[in-house]
């Protein structure tokens, strides 16, 4: 059984692969001047990233779990996944509200694929 683990420190890898499924940590904003909508965007391009890098992509998604800090703001984050998410193929999915680990981040998000092929 071999397991990867990939930009990893001491604490965590923001990738980990096994047996044809691939796990992201959460993904968080780099940009924290933008909106709900921007922030989002800019987690959503780090996803795609990652998966890639793991030789996935989103329409492979299996699941995706989503943190906003403020729900007044769901609809400005919705509108940035529902155009990235490939039609025809959105993971399950769970989004709540919850206090982030920093207070400029307004979304985080976490998500599972598989590796094609496999």
């Amino acid at each position: 059984m071999t397991i990867t683990y990939t930009d990893a420190n001491n604490r965590m890898s923001q990738v980990t692969v096994h047996n044809g499924t691939v796990y992201l940590a959460g993904q968080v904003p780099h940009d924290t001047d933008a909106d709900m909508r921007g922030q989002t965007e800019q987690v959503l391009a780090t996803i795609d990233r990652l998966l890639a890098g793991a030789g996935t992509a989103k329409d492979h998604l299996l699941s995706a779990q989503i943190w906003v800090s403020d729900m007044a703001e769901f609809n400005d984050m919705n509108a940035a996944w529902d155009a990235w998410v490939v039609p025809g193929r959105p993971p399950v999915r769970a989004a709540v509200e919850a206090k982030l680990a920093k207070p400029e981040w307004k979304v985080e998000i976490m998500v599972v694929a598989a590796l094609p092929g496999v």
